[in-house]
């Protein structure tokens, strides 16, 4: 019972870790696209699962105390509500951290290469149209990927 409690390293290295692997996360997925988990499909899924198991090494190495992954998952948290203080009191921050939305469409047409760009296919497009009651981009008057991944729609009048 007592190993339960006994840390492998010092408390302070599971919080660098935990540190590092969320910043490590965060820039990998801000790399990948807006699309990659704005709109959460199986593989998403499939990929988020994988990922939460190969970092658990890399946070919390060989310990198989209790405490240690509450330690690093405390100084995720911690960390992750330090960016979102920050980022709301810093538009400079916040666009750091989230991006700007991309216009995709504009009256009407699509904007070249746009979709290619940010690896949206036209087929999610047309289901994003339809899940707005559009028919057709010739129905939109500005269609953007947002900073979250998710499209909106202007619609023409």
């Amino acid at each position: 019972m007592r190993e339960l409690f006994e840390l492998s390293m010092p408390w302070w290295e599971f919080t660098l870790r935990g540190a590092v692997c969320y910043v490590g996360l965060f820039i990998a997925l801000r790399l990948t696209g807006k699309r990659s988990f704005g709109e959460m499909a199986p593989f998403d899924i499939v990929v988020l699962i994988l990922v939460g198991g190969a970092l658990r090494s890399a946070m919390v190495g060989k310990d198989a105390s209790l405490i240690g992954p509450f330690i690093s998952i405390a100084s995720i948290l911690v960390l992750d509500k330090l960016l979102g203080w920050v980022a709301a009191r810093s538009r400079w921050f916040d666009l750091l951290l989230t991006g700007s939305p991309v216009t995709l469409a504009k009256d009407g047409r699509f904007v070249p290469g746009a979709l290619q760009r940010h690896s949206i296919s036209r087929g999610a497009f047309e289901r994003e149209l339809r899940a707005h009651a559009l028919r057709s981009v010739e129905q939109v008057d500005e269609a953007r990927l947002e900073s979250n991944g998710r499209i909106t729609f202007l619609e023409r009048k």
